[in-house]
C-alpha cells in the first residue's frame, strides 16, 4: 500500500473515531496586558490547570498561535469555544470584549467543526464538509474572504475557499490546505516577508516621492502556483514563515529568513517554497511526521521519528542556520508538538514534553520548578498521561489529556473558574486612552524598547491608517512579538536588529520615522517649527 494510501486510510478511521480528553491550561491569563509591558502582569497558571466550563468536556483539538494571545478549543460534537484577547473580534461572538472563559462560538454552532488555527489577531475554522469561516482583523485580508474592506470581522464570516481539509494561521496571514488537484495550498494575507509563498511581498510606496513602505493585503486565497503539481499534506505557520510537507515527504520553507528559521543555511528572506535539502534521499519525512513553527524556528520528526530542529533554538548561543537533530528526545516517539513564542510542548509516549524561554509558567513545571529550560524536560505532574493534542500560544499552552485510568489523577488538579466576561470586558476600555497621553506627553522619555517595537511594526503597516485608529493596542502588541520574531537586521533598510533600534531611539524627537508613536506627529513639535524629517527633507507642521 503506498503511503499516500495509508494516510487516506488513516484519515477515514480517524474520521470514526475522534477521541476527546480534559483541556488542561498553563501560562498567562491576564489576556490584555500578556506581551505588553504595562507592569507585570499577575495570574500565570504555572501547573497544568482545569478550565472550569471545559471540566467534563470531551475536547479533541486545541489551537493557539505563536502569536496568539487567545484560545481556540473544539469538543468531538464539534463545537468551537474560544476565549483570551478579544480587541479585534478574534474570538468570533460578534464583540470585542475578552473572554476569560472558554465560550460556545454561537454562530457556528450549526456546523461541525474539525480543524482551527489562531493568528496574531484573528482565528480560523474547518467544518467536517470542508467549508471554512474566520474572523477577527482583516485589515490585511487575513480572513481570506475575498475583501478587506471591513478591517474587523467579530463574527465568522466564509472563507473563499473549499474542499480544506486543515488550515495554520501565521501573525497575519492564513494558510489552507484542501483536496483540489492542482491547488492543494492556498493562502491569504500580509505578504510583507514572502510568507504568502507567491514569488512576492506586493510592496509599494504610499505615495508618489514618498519613502513610506506599505505591502497589498491578498484577501483572496490564492493557490501556491510552485505546487501546482504536488500535494501538500502538511503546514505549520511561524510569525511571518511557512514549513508545509507534500506527500513525498519533502519539506518546504518559505517567507522570513531571520535566525536561519527557513533551514537553507541562510538568512534570506524567501518568497517562493523552496526545498529544505536535509529531508532529501533516506532522510525524507514519513506519514506521520509532526512539522511546528515557532515564531522565530522551525520543527520536523524525520526518518526513525527523529525531531529536528533549526532557526533561534535557545536565547542564547548560536542559532542554527539548518536543520539538527535534537538528541534530547531521540528515542521518543513524538505524537504532537506545538511551537509558541519562544517554547515548545510535545506529547510523547504516554508523557508530556515542554522546554524553552518562559515567563508565565507556560511550560507547566510547577510552582516549585523552575521557569525556563533550555533542554526538553518532562511535565512531571502529566507523567504517565496520554497526549491527545498540543497548541502553544504567544505566553500559554494547552494539552488534552486523554482521561482513561488517569480519571483520579485529572480530579486532583486545579480548577480554574476565569473571571466573568463583563470583568474582563472592563479592562480595555480604560486601556487605550492613558498609553496615548503618555506618549503626547514626551515621545522622547518613551522606553528604548517600545521604539524599536514601533519602528518594526509601523514597517509592516502603512502608518497614516494606524495613526488614525491611534491602534495604540496593536502597537502595544508587536512590543514582544515583533522583538523577537523578525531577528535580524535587513538590509533594505527596515531596520530589524537591536543596532536599528537604537539608531532611531537618537532620532526619536525627531518626530518622524518609523520609531514615532502614533500621536507623535501631532504633538512633538510645537507650532510652527519646521522639524528636520527623518528622510532629510524639511516637514511642515
Amino acid at each position: 500500500m503506498s503511503e499516500v494510501e495509508k494516510t487516506v486510510e488513516e484519515e477515514k478511521k480517524e474520521e470514526v473515531v475522534v477521541k476527546g480528553g480534559e483541556l488542561l491550561f498553563c501560562g498567562c491569563t491576564s489576556w490584555d496586558s500578556v506581551g505588553r509591558r504595562k507592569g507585570l502582569p499577575e495570574g500565570n497558571l504555572v501547573s497544568p490547570t482545569r478550565l472550569r466550563p471545559l471540566v467534563g468536556v470531551d475536547i479533541c483539538f486545541v489551537a493557539a498561535g505563536c502569536a496568539s494571545c487567545h484560545c481556540v478549543a473544539l469538543d468531538t460534537e464539534g463545537r468551537c469555544y474560544t476565549w483570551g484577547r478579544n480587541e479585534k473580534g478574534q474570538l468570533g461572538h460578534g464583540d470585542k470584549i475578552s473572554r476569560d472563559r472558554p465560550t460556545i462560538v454561537s454562530e457556528l454552532s450549526k456546523y461541525k467543526i474539525v480543524r482551527a488555527a489562531a493568528g496574531r489577531s484573528h482565528s480560523v475554522v474547518v467544518t467536517d464538509d470542508g467549508q471554512s469561516f474566520a474572523f477577527g482583523w482583516n485589515k490585511h485580508g487575513q480572513l481570506g474572504i475575498g475583501s478587506a474592506k471591513n478591517e474587523t470581522e467579530s463574527s465568522p464570516v466564509r472563507c473563499a475557499v473549499t474542499d480544506v481539509k486543515t488550515t495554520a494561521c501565521g501573525a497575519d496571514f492564513t494558510v489552507w490546505l484542501t483536496s483540489v488537484e492542482g491547488a492543494s495550498i492556498l493562502t491569504a494575507g500580509l505578504p510583507q516577508y514572502g510568507q504568502l509563498g507567491h514569488g512576492t511581498d506586493n510592496e509599494y510606496n504610499t505615495k508618489d516621492s514618498s519613502v513610506r513602505l506599505a505591502y497589498e493585503a491578498q484577501p483572496r486565497p490564492r493557490p501556491i502556483a510552485a505546487f501546482s503539481g504536488e500535494t501538500i499534506v502538511k503546514v505549520a505557520c511561524g510569525t511571518n514563515h511557512t514549513v508545509a510537507v507534500d506527500k513525498n515527504g519533502y519539506v518546504y520553507t518559505w517567507g522570513f529568513g531571520g535566525y536561519g528559521r527557513l533551514g537553507h543555511r541562510e538568512q534570506k528572506d524567501e518568497f517562493s517554497p523552496r526545498r529544505v535539502d536535509v529531508f532529501t534521499r533516506q532522510n525524507v519525512l514519513p506519514p506521520d511526521a509532526v512539522v511546528s513553527a515557532g515564531s522565530v524556528n522551525s520543527a520536523c520528526t524525520a526518518g526513525g521519528g527523529q525531531l529536528y530542529m533549526w532557526g533561534k533554538i535557545k536565547n542564547t548561543g548560536d542559532d542554527w542556520m539548518y536543520p539538527k537533530p535534537l538528541l534530547d528526545l531521540s528515542g521518543w516517539n513524538l505524537r504532537c508538538m506545538d511551537s509558541g513564542n519562544m517554547h515548545h510542548f510535545v506529547g510523547a509516549d504516554s508523557s508530556c514534553i515542554s522546554w524553552g524561554h518562559a515567563q508565565s509558567g507556560e511550560l507547566g513545571y510547577g510552582p516549585n520548578g523552575q521557569k525556563s529550560s533550555a533542554v526538553p524536560k518532562k511535565v512531571d505532574i502529566l507523567d504517565g498521561m496520554h497526549v491527545i493534542s498540543v497548541a502553544c500560544g504567544f505566553a500559554h499552552s494547552m494539552v488534552v489529556i486523554d482521561r482513561t485510568n488517569v480519571e483520579d489523577r485529572l480530579d486532583q488538579l486545579d480548577v480554574y473558574d476565569g473571571k466573568a466576561s463583563e470583568e474582563v470586558g472592563a479592562e480595555p476600555v480604560n486601556e487605550s486612552p492613558v498609553p496615548q497621553k503618555a506618549s503626547k506627553k514626551g515621545s522622547a522619555k518613551a522606553p528604548a524598547k517600545s521604539k524599536k517595537r514601533k519602528k518594526s511594526k509601523d514597517a509592516s503597516e502603512s502608518e497614516d491608517e494606524e495613526e488614525e485608529n491611534s491602534d495604540d493596542e496593536s502597537d502595544d502588541e508587536s512590543d514582544d512579538y515583533e522583538e523577537q520574531s523578525n531577528g535580524r537586521a535587513k538590509s533594505s533598510g527596515k531596520g530589524r536588529g537591536k543596532a536599528a533600534g537604537k539608531a532611531t531611539s537618537a532620532k526619536k524627537g525627531a518626530g518622524r520615522g518609523r520609531g514615532r508613536p502614533p500621536s507623535a506627529n501631532k504633538s512633538s513639535q510645537p507650532e510652527g517649527k519646521v522639524s528636520t524629517g527623518k528622510r532629510g527633507r524639511p516637514r511642515k507642521s
